[in-house]
């Protein structure tokens, strides 16, 4: 029964939502909008106390620091534009045709955006470093001596290649939503091939293609890894942000904090065009009749899987060519000849904690990313109020910082005061839940949207709360959003480098990191089977997947 107030009234009954809704808030203020805020304070105030925009007029006043950000915005857009011409068409056909082996196809093609964008870099300095193998065939076989891999060339190529199966799986989500009696209609009007790809496809796939080049272009400005690797003279800005921490870790920090503004600055300016260009393609699609694979034939079909199957050939052969690395014997940093488990027995030798870390700080934040998701989803889809917009909105800022910028954030709010997290699991479990808890929250939103609300309705007038209703009924209806978006953050979590190698200790570090220092050490063997059982936790997670997902095929 309602309890009453001393006057009679009926005491209203406390609503379990807002409850939740005023505790999601609290952990992101604590977590999220505190650090950032930390990180601005430390930016304009100086070691005296007092305030400076100094470390900002450093920044833009030296042609050095902008050459950086003006590099960074070179690679992104190029690398954008280079993934649209590859998984668009590639999307594309495989959607409109069919394709001999499709199921393999698809699964190589995501297996390509799994591994941590520096081990593509890494792969692709085997190949084609100075000591190559493809380098040394071919300058052996014709005297020719190819470019260097190192620099923007080198950049671009691994970013594009790893970055192409994000493209075709949000174009492959659009395309199961056209319908095909407009395909039809089209064919009837003359409009086929080129033009009808051009004409009706693009316009109708234009706000899933803007999504994904957004996606594409912020992976590619925030990436670390890769520059770091093989851009050698070439800096970047995440690399930039990087340092600039690292190097003023004994002394200011304040430059750091400067340089990690003006990257949250940048991105955010990127987003919110992004969100307004966007909203001028916004229109719903819902494909009655969906697209019926054609038979490719003749000399179409011939070039449709020679492209098909030539750009993953090209994109996973570099991991190929790793496995095939760890199995080589090693004579110091050199490759001999014979074959041995020797780097596999070094590599477990060597490992520690690094798998147990993994599997451990990446379980924790992925639990707490799940119930977080659902939680979220049903304020943002059932109790739309200016409260889950904000949570909602939010949940989106990590998503668009590189993650630099959220570990030096992390560390500036929790190294000291009354919340010390710096140097236990902890700050990395957090570091990993609020930046890659985006994935599964717009998965999950998206699929709680389609659910309608009378089903929830027909469970309380039966006499069930709201909160059972929703966990008992709705919830398993939910599943494979919440799986799909799951294994997302899943697969980023455990590649996940640019917040790791700043809020790591030797009791914190996870297999990425470990493979991350033995690359960086030259020690190619031990690192080359660390990134083959790196390989193997992602295909697992991507069988795990399709084997509990009820729907087959992976889009956005």
């Amino acid at each position: 029964m309602k309890g009453r107030l001393s006057d009679g009234r009926v005491k209203p009954r406390k609503d379990v939502w807002m409850v939740i809704s005023v505790v999601i808030l609290a952990l992101y203020a604590l977590f999220m909008i505190y650090p950032l805020f930390m990180l601005l304070r430390n930016a304009v105030i100086d070691s005296g106390g007092q305030f400076t925009l100094d470390y900002f007029v450093k920044f833009l006043s030296k042609q050095y620091y902008l050459g950086t950000v003006l590099n960074s915005f070179k690679v992104s857009i190029s690398a954008t534009i280079l993934t649209m011409i590859i998984g668009v068409p590639l999307a594309y056909f495989y959607n409109m045709y069919e394709i001999k082996g499709a199921r393999f196809l698809q699964i190589i093609i995501i297996l390509c955006s799994m591994s941590a964008p520096f081990i593509g870099a890494y792969s692709w300095i085997l190949l084609l470093g100075r000591n190559g193998l493809i380098t040394n065939f071919i300058k052996n076989l014709t005297g020719i001596k190819l470019p260097s891999i190192y620099g923007f060339g080198g950049i671009l190529l691994v970013l594009c290649l790893q970055l192409y199966p994000l493209v075709f799986l949000y174009v492959s989500g659009a395309l199961k939503n056209v319908d095909n009696t407009l395909l039809e209609a089209s064919e009837n009007m003359g409009c086929t091939g080129v033009k009808r790809f051009f004409t009706v496809i693009i316009p109708l796939c234009a706000p899933t293609i803007i999504a994904a080049m957004l996606m594409v272009f912020m992976r590619a400005f925030a990436d670390f890894g890769t520059p770091l690797f093989i851009g050698e003279g070439y800096r970047t800005f995440p690399v930039e942000i990087y340092n600039s921490f690292m190097s003023e870790t004994g002394g200011d920090t304040h430059f750091a904090s400067a340089v990690a503004v003006i990257a949250i600055i940048i991105t955010a300016i990127i987003f919110l065009f992004q969100r307004f260009v966007n909203s001028k393609f916004q229109f719903t699609m819902n494909a009655l009749h969906p697209i019926e694979r054609k038979k490719a034939k003749g000399i179409r079909g011939v070039l449709i899987h020679v492209f098909c199957y030539g750009v993953v050939t090209v994109a996973y052969a570099p991991q190929l060519y790793v496995i095939y690395t760890s199995f080589q014997n090693t004579s110091g940093k050199l490759f001999v000849d014979g074959y041995s488990l020797n780097s596999y027995v070094d590599a477990f030798s060597k490992l520690g904690n690094a798998i147990p870390n993994t599997f451990l700080i990446g379980g924790v934040a992925l639990i707490v990313i799940v119930a977080l998701s659902i939680l979220v989803a049903y304020l943002v889809v059932r109790r739309s109020n200016i409260v889950s917009k904000f949570i909602d909105t939010l949940s989106m800022v990590p998503y668009v910082i590189p993650g630099s910028v959220v570990g030096i954030a992390l560390i500036m709010a929790f190294s000291s005061g009354p919340i010390v997290l710096v140097g236990t699991a902890t700050i990395m479990i957090v570091a990993l839940v609020i930046r890659r808890n985006s994935y599964t929250i717009r998965s999950s939103v998206a699929t709680l949207q389609q659910i309608p609300m009378s089903i929830e309705e027909a469970a309380i007038s039966l006499g069930s709360s709201k909160l059972k209703a929703f966990f008992k009924v709705t919830m398993p209806m939910m599943a494979n959003g919440i799986i799909s978006g799951a294994l997302l953050s899943w697969i980023a979590i455990i590649t996940e480098l640019s917040t790791g190698i700043l809020l790591y200790n030797y009791r914190t570090t996870t297999l990425t990191i470990q493979i991350y220092t033995y690359v960086s050490r030259g020690s190619y063997g031990v690192a080359a089977a660390m990134a083959c059982v790196l390989t193997v936790m992602t295909t697992i997670s991507l069988l795990i997947f399709i084997k509990f997902s009820k729907n087959k095929n992976i889009t956005f």
